[in-house]
Formats: structure tokens, C-alpha cells, sequence
């Protein structure tokens, strides 16, 4: 079986950080994770600098980088679309949550208004690339930090509506990372009807149980998952939460399972060194932590 990766490392790994990342350090780290055999990376965002100054500099990422199909940005809004479009850009992200809570304090729109914009994000995207792909993130798939408990017919009902107004994939995002296998299953029974191949899933660590939520996805036939490298990122929205699934864990687990990744993990495990260093920090990462200590 081959699992299939969505590298979000350069973006939400990073779109919380203080420290500023030089532009050359996160194309390079963008190369590195490619060279890793990472095919599918979101590589920035065209979120307002006021917003995230960390990815201010979107469009000089973009020129850094040999254009690629499979390198998409987070679009907020239209106008940051007409910003991604005067780079080479064919596919883009749309993000909204399950939660009215969340969305407010995020973008400043319930989820329904929201969906009404991207709806016009996607017409124009559409209009300019007729061939460019869409993913729809939905955030608080199990839990509002700011609200509570979400309910699984709440979560269905912002997946059917982004495929409604076009989208091609959706994130299943566990934003503050509460989810357990439980949970994943009664989401996973509830989206049936969906296409698997339509649907990824992005869990964060935050308690330690991403990995075992993904071995629960990978039981219902799902096989894309979103992660970043050294398990670099959160949520500056969420408050308490943790890093997202560190790509080099979620490597190992299902290598070591029998499936394939097409990633080199020797390579993937040097790949943020250089900005881990940048930001003053270590590996969030078990399997990076263990690999790199039998190189020293």
C-alpha cells in the first residue's frame, strides 16, 4: 500500500514562529524535503503579513523555487488569491473549521460566510487555472478550543458543503489534538460516502496521539495524511496546542508496517536541521531524535 504525504512543514510549521526564517533558509529547507522524495508540500501562505509576518515573503518563496504541480499555498481570502496568482501557482488551500468559535477568532467569519467567500475564491482560481487543484481545510474536527466539543454532523456538513462549492480534497484537521482512535472512527463511519482518496488527515501530537490515529484512518482505507517535518508547527489560534504529526514519525510507522512512502527518511531527517537551528530548537520528533543520534 503506498501512503501518500502532504508536507506542510514550510507553512504551518513555521506560520507561528517569533524568530524570522530568511527567505533563502526556507527555500532550501523546501528543496531539501523535495530531494527527500516529499512530492506534495505547501510550501507558504498569501495570509496578510499583518497577520503572519513569518510569510511576508510568499512570493519571493515561489520565485525561489522551480515551479512544481504539487506545491501548493494557503489562500485566505480573494485577495490573497490575486497575490498567489501572480506567481506560478496551480493549486492552492482554503481554510475553515467546523466551529463558528474558531473561524471568528481566525479569519473573523462564522463558517457559513466563510464558505460564501470561498466559494468566489474558487470561481476566480477556476477562471485563471480551469486545471488547478483546491483543498479545503476543516479545522476542529473533534474539539473547539474555544467552544468545546464538536459534533461529528457539524464536521459532515462543512465536508459536503466544501465539495459543493468545488473543492477537490479536504484536510481533516484534529487542530488542538484531543482526538483518539475512537473518535477518528465515528468520523471515518460518518463520511462514507466520500471518496477516500478525496480526504486527508492531519493530526496534531499534542497528547501523543497522532500516530494512533492514524493507524486507525489507515484501517477505514485512508492513505493521505498531512505532516511536517521535525514535527515543526501548531496553531497561533489555538491556544495549548502541540506540533503537528512529525512527518519522520509518520515515515517509520508505516514503513515499518509494510507500506510504502517514497521518502528517504536519512535524507528527510537532515532536511530541518537548518532551520531547527534558526528557531533554537530540537527535533519534536522521536524517530528524528533516535536516527540522528546514531550519527553522532
Amino acid at each position: 500500500m503506498n501512503i501518500e504525504i502532504i508536507e506542510v512543514g514550510p507553512r504551518d510549521g513555521l506560520q507561528n514562529e517569533k524568530i524570522p526564517i530568511p527567505t533563502e533558509a526556507k527555500i532550501s529547507f523546501i528543496k531539501s524535503l523535495a530531494q527527500a522524495g516529499l512530492k506534495e508540500i505547501e510550501v507558504t501562505s498569501f495570509v496578510s503579513p499583518k497577520w503572519v509576518p513569518q510569510l511576508s515573503d510568499a512570493t519571493e518563496v515561489l520565485a525561489g523555487l522551480t515551479p512544481s504541480p504539487f506545491y501548493s499555498v494557503l489562500v485566505p481570502n480573494q485577495t490573497g488569491l490575486k497575490r498567489a496568482l501572480l506567481s506560478p501557482v496551480d493549486r492552492i488551500a482554503l481554510f475553515t473549521a467546523a466551529s463558528d468559535a474558531f473561524t471568528l477568532k481566525n479569519i473573523a467569519k462564522t463558517v457559513d460566510e466563510s464558505l460564501q467567500e470561498f466559494r468566489l475564491v474558487i470561481e476566480e482560481f477556476r477562471q485563471e487555472k480551469p486545471n488547478g487543484y483546491v483543498r479545503g481545510y476543516v479545522s476542529t474536527i473533534f474539539e473547539c478550543p474555544f467552544a468545546g466539543k464538536v459534533e461529528t454532523n457539524q464536521v459532515v456538513k462543512v465536508i459536503d458543503a466544501l465539495f459543493e462549492i468545488g473543492v477537490d480534497e479536504i484536510s481533516l484537521g484534529d487542530t488542538i489534538g484531543v482526538g483518539v482512535p475512537k473518535e477518528v472512527k465515528v468520523l471515518a463511519d460518518a463520511i462514507n460516502h466520500v471518496v477516500k482518496s478525496k480526504v486527508a488527515w492531519h493530526f496534531h501530537d499534542t497528547r501523543g496521539t497522532a500516530i494512533a490515529n492514524v493507524a486507525e484512518a489507515l484501517g477505514h482505507g485512508y492513505f493521505r495524511f498531512d505532516s511536517s517535518a521535525a514535527g515543526l508547527g501548531g496553531c497561533p489560534y489555538a491556544p495549548g496546542a502541540g506540533g503537528n504529526l512529525a512527518t519522520e514519525d509518520l515515515v517509520y510507522f508505516v514503513e515499518r508496517s509494510g507500506m510504502s512512502t517514497g521518502v528517504n527518511i536519512d535524507l528527510l531527517i537532515k532536511s530541518s536541521l537548518p532551520v531547527l537551528e534558526l528557531l533554537g530548537k530540537k527535533p519534536f520528533s522521536k524517530v528524528q531524535q533516535a536516527l540522528l543520534s546514531k550519527l553522532q
